[in-house]
């Protein structure tokens, strides 16, 4: 017997739903139509509803933006939303920075790390390294700090916020529906009162019909009511939902400062590093350093060289050596020899060089050469 109650009874509720789904759907084909009444929302409620909708779109504009930002790899994107919904750890893997600084090191080794170019790139490969370091911490930061709380609002509280306004949208039909339904009534109340004694719609029997529906109105009008003070409540905490986005915002900003301050410094680090040893750089002496140092063909660097005669220069007794010649250089001037790659030339200094510069000579030839080009053996 209760098993035959339950099942009536979901019989019953199916049929229902069935019908208050095929009354709604009515009311809004209707609606569509321009064929029925439809209630409208005051102009404060429209308001919260359109600010809602713009903070939901803009949001999710800045969140996809922003995992592009931080994760400009789509596949990557792709892996870590997986590991996410399994709820499981993302493998870590070296980033970009770090792949180059291992190759650079491992380049280095090859190429030997007594050289002017193996030392070079151990050095740049180092810092490669740290700012790749630096770049994993800015990410997860940033994911904590900004993405996260975007994320909860776009997963939570609009989930929320969306499905209190489709239950104050069905609330909405149903009171129109009810405002349908009396209308009828009473318009089929007002022609029975006119009409024959003998007509079997007597207006003792539609007026109970208007009762009935003038009922049904009240209650879906204080459900409606009711839904429509719990979705305002709601659309008004989109302010608040403003204030903690601009907090992490921020918070984005001071953690995309810091990034940036930690790699200029790291940079910085370098080119004071890099500019101490000027034979670990092996390129091209006449363009400038990015750090604004001058290069050994600067003209500013080669004032003081200007005023040695090179052919007055003797060698000094003790303080020559060898080097071998990495690059060819063509001289820019009488002053200068030129130089073939992987010959070997005495060279030594004399006071008032610069330090960039040494002079050169091969059998009866000498001249300027930049140390750049040079590979000094013991």
């Amino acid at each position: 017997i209760s098993d035959n109650t339950d099942m009536d009874f979901n019989v019953k509720k199916l049929a229902s739903d069935a019908g208050i789904f095929f009354t709604r759907a009515i009311q809004f084909t209707g609606e569509k139509f321009g064929q029925v009444e439809k209630t409208e929302l005051d102009a404060h409620f429209e308001n919260l509803l359109s600010r809602a909708d713009s903070t939901k779109n803009w949001t999710e504009k800045i969140f996809r933006q922003t995992e592009v930002l931080l994760q400009p790899n789509p596949s990557s994107r792709i892996e870590e939303f997986l590991y996410e919904k399994l709820d499981r750890t993302v493998p870590s893997r070296p980033n970009n920075e770090e792949l180059l600084g291992h190759y650079m090191q491992d380049a280095a080794k090859d190429f030997g790390p007594g050289t002017p170019y193996g030392s070079t790139l151990i050095k740049v490969g180092d810092c490669e390294r740290r700012l790749g370091s630096v770049q994993r911490e800015f990410l997860q930061t940033s994911a904590i700090s900004f993405l996260t709380p975007l994320r909860n609002f776009l997963e939570g509280d609009w989930r929320t916020i969306s499905k209190e306004r489709r239950l104050l949208e069905n609330r909405r039909l149903d009171l129109d529906s009810c405002k349908a339904r009396l209308k009828k009534a009473k318009l089929a109340e007002s022609k029975a009162a006119v009409s024959l004694p003998s007509s079997p719609c007597s207006p003792s029997l539609w007026s109970e019909e208007v009762d009935k529906a003038e009922h049904e109105l009240r209650v879906a009008q204080t459900e409606f009511d009711r839904q429509a003070e719990v979705t305002r409540l709601l659309l008004e905490g989109i302010s608040s939902t403003h204030v903690n986005h601009l907090r992490c915002l921020h918070e984005f900003v001071e953690a995309q400062t810091a990034y940036y301050k930690q790699c200029h410094l790291h940079m910085q680090d370098l080119q004071k590093e890099l500019d101490r040893f000027p034979n670990a750089f092996a390129g091209n002496p006449g363009h400038s350093m990015a750090s604004g140092g001058s290069s050994p063909l600067d003209p500013a660097s080669a004032v003081e060289t200007d005023t040695l005669k090179i052919e007055e220069v003797q060698a000094p007794a003790t303080g020559t050596r060898k080097a071998k010649v990495l690059y060819d250089y063509d001289a820019a001037d009488t002053s200068e020899l030129s130089l073939l790659a992987d010959e070997l030339i005495t060279v030594y200094t004399v006071p008032g060089m610069d330090s960039d510069w040494l002079v050169g000579e091969r059998g009866n030839q000498k001249g300027k050469v930049p140390v750049t080009y040079l590979e000094l053996l013991s």
